[in-house]
């Protein structure tokens, strides 16, 4: 059938058991019986209401310990049981694969998830594929003497990236990918495959929570001429990732993204008179608070006659609840920008990263939107 008859997006879930993939399926199997449970909280029904691309999906993913995915929905009662039973049967219908083995050389993991991937193909091949890497955190390999895809597969710290197996896989498939996730697979190899393939790469690290009210804020007192003194966040949170981060090494990523787009944001680097830096981003593992994460923000500021003005910014979120959407936006964004002929890392998406992959990033939050709306409109020019 051609690709333009095509009305559901197969979203192949990279850590389908975690608590944001489990939340990805049931609100993507919800979206079949009851779109307004679920579409309401999309974006790109706004910012792009003319995307070209589905908004039905069926999901498939991988795990470490594939169990049904109900009972991670009843364990983690991050998603009402009053809502998810409601569509119990399509969840129980999800495709779980295992995930291949952490100790088997990354070309064969690559070979493993292809096969997956095309019996997937196989059995639902009107749909389009896209791929979500929702995998924990992970601490960053030195990669960079690998600038071919053959000494990547040959290097010895690659296959400690699990990332990796799933992106190279999805790439060969010719299949975009969203990498949700704070790790850089994003590497010079990486993308000039993704380029030659005519495959969207989207990512770095969803911006789900704080970060996001960061930009906002950010820019908001840039525009309004008065000049950030300090910036001091806190997150807390108790599920598996916030017990993920609380390992110095895989945390220091995600860290990093919280940290530096403050200064891209502003402009300027936020220190004392001293030069010593004065924005400070923790994230601690509090495990009473589970899933509803908790961010703290006290923000220092001064304005005219440098007077001295604070904010306080208490978000009680929830973390998974918050990140499922923005899944959801991009799978639609990556068949919408395939169609387009828009291939290799998207910039333009800023919008939805902490540390967007690309050339010159959107880097304020009316500058993210805006690029948006370019993007968008391209996507509708090369509408079939």
């Amino acid at each position: 059938m051609p690709e333009r008859n095509q009305t559901r997006i197969l979203l192949l879930v990279a850590g389908i058991g975690g608590a944001i993939g489990t939340t990805v399926a049931a609100a993507a199997t919800l979206m079949q019986v009851r779109p307004e449970q679920v579409a309401p909280y999309l974006t790109t029904p706004v910012c792009a209401p003319d995307l070209p691309a589905p908004m039905a999906f069926q999901v498939a993913g991988w795990d470490t310990q594939p169990r049904p995915l109900v009972e991670a929905l009843a364990e983690s009662a991050i998603v009402p049981g009053g809502i998810w039973r409601e569509v119990r049967s399509g969840i129980e219908a999800v495709p779980l694969l295992s995930a291949p083995p952490v100790g088997a050389p990354l070309k064969v993991r690559v070979e493993t998830l292809l096969t997956d991937i095309e019996e997937l193909r196989r059995r639902w091949p009107h749909h389009r594929p896209v791929l979500a890497n929702l995998l924990p955190a992970a601490v960053d390999p030195d990669l960079t003497a690998c600038t071919t895809l053959e000494a990547l597969l040959a290097h010895p710290d690659a296959g400690t990236l699990p990332d990796l197996a799933y992106v190279l896989a999805a790439l060969k498939a010719g299949i975009p990918v969203i990498n949700f996730t704070p790790n850089r697979v994003e590497i010079p190899p990486v993308a000039a495959m993704a380029a030659a393939a005519g495959v969207p790469l989207l990512g770095r690290d969803g911006k789900t929570g704080q970060t996001f009210f960061k930009v906002v804020l950010a820019s908001a007192l840039k525009a309004r001429g008065l000049r950030v003194d300090g910036w001091y966040s806190l997150n807390i949170l108790g599920n598996a990732d916030g017990a993920n981060l609380d390992d110095p090494g895989r945390a220091a990523g995600k860290l990093a993204n919280k940290t530096r787009l403050l200064d891209e944001i502003l402009g300027y680097p936020v220190t004392d008179a001293q030069g010593r830096s004065t924005h400070k981003v923790r994230i601690d593992y509090y495990p009473p608070r589970g899933d509803a994460k908790e961010a703290w923000d006290a923000i220092d500021f001064s304005g005219l006659f440098d007077l001295p003005m604070s904010l306080r910014l208490d978000l009680q979120g929830r973390d998974s609840i918050l990140a499922a959407p923005l899944v959801l936006d991009l799978a639609r964004w990556s068949v919408a920008l395939m169609q387009s002929g828009i291939a290799g890392p998207v910039s333009d998406l800023g919008f939805y990263f902490k540390k967007p992959v690309g050339d010159d990033p959107p880097i304020t939050f009316a500058q993210q939107l805006a690029a948006l709306d370019r993007l968008a409109e391209r996507c509708r020019r090369s509408r079939p």
